[in-house]
């Protein structure tokens, strides 16, 4: 088997999911479209992974850290859906450009909850940019990108079907219950329309001890319309919209462990997304793509001094053209995204709100030119507006600045490939947390952010066989932090490496992946508490995974992920202000998770689908890196901690398609 028909072996494609495979350029189809043109870049091309809907199915997937569960580079803590944050190499998703269907995903409306909610039903396929990338990864992509992509009508109909409907049944041991419904079909011969409701009711969680993990119930409802087509020979028009609603009582900071007596608080969040996209591939020279969105979100919290709630919309476009002329694609466009945050009472005879409105805008180019057939380069730069206005104070800010990359792929022979690169990008001050807004105030020295990332990797693809290594360094000066008011409080390094392996036998698969990260904002360990919106620091991670193809109906795999344990010094700041005397040391235990899984589909046809999964077999008590450590052992710290996660949950669902 040559490794051109490797890479489209239908038994090595999770190995895309779990980063242990990445198609090297100089191995893709010469034609290759704008969207494989997306996914198969230079700048971290080994570090990049892709998450399928089969694997989100295996597992049931029910929020971020189902997702993401068995990529070691990419974390998630916080436990609870609403809560959830996301990491990249130890970098906070606040760092990261986050968009659902081109729809960037920004703003953060309370810091001890997550500004990230995507609903794994609903997901076509998932791609993590690892790193500051190409010149195409947006604005302020200064740790990376994640792009959610959602499912139309065409990616669930059979090859003839006019219509068609899905209803999917699910129970979890720990504890709750899912029902969604979708209905998809042809409303002409070129068009299609997919309306999809999902349920989720979720009662307090067990953590490993058998210990109820208070404040983690919550119910979650959402609703989700597309309508696709061809409005005319090789154009295409796509709407979206999406309303996601996750409601529960509360702890006042849902991210912190809630002891026994502690006082619940209501809570509402609330997400709509209207995206539309059109693309048109007219010739070699014009393939165009406009995506354009509205996205709003809300939360409020009954909390100790009454209904309080903030609010964030944002409305934008990304206008881009790919043109290809001898051995260069050329990829270049502009974009702009409007912004504001607004918070405020929310009594009825509330009057007070407080609220910043910002503005980025852009324009960018990257070309990749395949100078040999083993030799592919990528060069690009994008150039980025900012601008901010605080309402109710005097604050402004304003920067602009140009964000170059270069990268390369090289063929060694037919198994072996080198990529490295060098990107740069830069965030100046976006709008900032809707609960903190009364207090913040803008350093008028304040400078944009800027990060420098090196990525060097080394593959090797055989007819079985995969290996990769690949090490990383990222440096972002002019970090924006507000401790006292907004100002550049230093340099936040990420530094590490990645390596993982996957072998294909028969009806076997076997993958390994170890993931190291060093992360430190001036050369002092960085934390979710202290360094919330920044970072945390998470000890060495392990995944290994046996997937085992019993029949063609039958399918079953193990899963375990292993995470080292690590001392973290705290309170450094604290120190600096007279708080405390000296530095602390927390601990961050390690912990082993084993999950298993197994999908049946009886029928001849594949219209009924049984998943059965356990997630944490052996019910570890364990509190994820990721979320908040432990303080309470230190004098005046005793209720910062974070929440443990959920011990053993046996997850079953039934999906009829008919």
């Amino acid at each position: 088997m040559s490794n051109k028909s490797l890479l489209n072996h239908c038994a090595l494609l999770p190995l895309l999911a779990t980063g242990a495979l990445t198609v090297a350029p100089a191995f893709a189809e010469e034609n290759a479209d704008r969207e494989t043109l997306e996914t198969v870049v230079v700048v971290g091309v080994a570090t990049d992974t892709e998450i399928t809907p089969e694997q989100l199915e295996q597992q049931q997937a029910n929020d971020l850290s189902d997702i993401f569960r068995h990529i070691p580079s990419v974390s998630v803590g916080g436990s609870i859906g609403i809560a959830q944050k996301v990491y990249i190499r130890g970098m906070e998703d606040t760092l990261l450009n986050v968009t659902v269907d081109g729809a960037p995903q920004t703003g953060t409306l309370f810091h001890h909850i997550g500004r990230v909610s995507i609903e794994p039903e609903l997901l076509d396929r998932v791609e993590v940019q690892s790193g500051a990338g190409e010149a195409t990864s947006g604005p302020g992509a200064i740790g990376g990108a994640i792009r959610f992509k959602t499912k139309d009508a065409s990616d669930l109909l059979a090859d003839g079907e006019q219509l068609g409907a899905r209803v999917k049944g699910a129970y979890f041991s720990n504890d709750g219950k899912k029902g969604s419904a979708s209905v998809y079909g042809k409303l002409s011969e070129n068009w299609g329309l997919i309306g999809s409701f999902v349920q989720v009711e979720r009662e307090n969680m067990q953590d490993g001890d058998g210990n109820e993990i208070l404040g983690t119930s919550a119910d979650q409802n959402l609703a989700f319309f597309k309508v696709s087509g061809d409005i005319a020979d090789n154009q295409k028009l796509t709407v979206s919209y999406e309303q996601r609603e996750e409601s529960g009582e509360l702890g006042r900071r849902p991210n912190w462990f809630v002891l026994e007596g502690d006082t619940l608080y209501p809570m509402d969040a609330e997400r709509e997304t209207l995206v539309a996209n059109y693309s048109a591939s007219l010739s070699s020279a014009v393939n165009l793509e406009i995506t354009a969105y509205d996205t709003n979100s809300d939360m409020v919290q009954d909390g100790p001094w009454g209904l309080y709630g903030g609010n964030t919309a944002s409305i934008g476009f990304d206008i881009r053209n790919t043109s290809s002329f001898g051995q260069h694609t050329l990829t270049y466009g502009i974009e702009r995204r409007n912004q504001k945050v607004v918070a405020g009472g929310r009594e009825a005879d509330s009057t007070s709100s407080i609220s910043e409105s910002g503005r980025v805008q852009g324009a960018y180019i990257q070309d990749h030119w395949q100078v040999t057939e083993p030799l592919m380069l990528s060069f690009g730069v994008r150039y980025d507006s900012y601008e901010l206005t605080q309402n109710n104070f005097d604050g402004e800010f304003s920067s602009d600045d140009i964000s170059p990359n270069v990268g390369l792929s090289y063929a060694l022979n037919e198994s072996w490939t080198l990529s490295g690169g060098h990107a740069k990008a830069v965030r100046g001050k976006e709008i900032g947390d809707s609960f903190t807004l009364e207090s913040a105030h803008i350093d008028p020295a304040l400078k944009a952010e800027s990060v420098d990332n090196n990525e060097l990797a080394l593959e090797y693809a055989g007819e079985a066989l995969a290996l990769k290594a690949a090490v990383y360094q990222s440096t972002i000066d002019d970090v924006i932090y507000d401790e006292d008011l907004f100002e550049n409080i230093g340099k936040l390094e990420s530094d590490g490496f990645e390596l993982s392996a996957a072998y294909s036998y028969d009806s076997w698969y076997l993958s390994a992946a170890y993931s190291h990260n060093d992360s430190t904002l001036n050369g002092n360990d960085i934390e979710g508490y202290e360094h919330n919106g920044l970072g945390n620091t998470r000890g060495d991670t392990l995944t290994l995974a046996v997937d085992y193809a019993l029949t063609d109906r039958l399918d079953l795999g193990w899963n375990l992920t292993h995470v080292q344990g690590i001392d973290v010094e705290v309170l450094h700041r604290s120190v600096e202000l007279g708080w405390i005397d000296s530095v602390q040391t927390i601990n961050k235990s390690g912990y082993q998770l084993h999950d298993i899984y197994l999908r049946w589909q009886p029928l001849q046809d594949d219209s009924l689908a049984v998943n059965f999964a356990v997630q944490n077999l052996f019910d570890e008590h364990y509190r994820d890196h990721s979320s908040v450590g432990d303080y309470s052992d230190i004098p005046g710290w005793g209720i910062v901690s974070g929440v443990y996660e959920a011990g053993r949950d046996v997850r079953l669902s039934v999906d009829y398609r008919f």
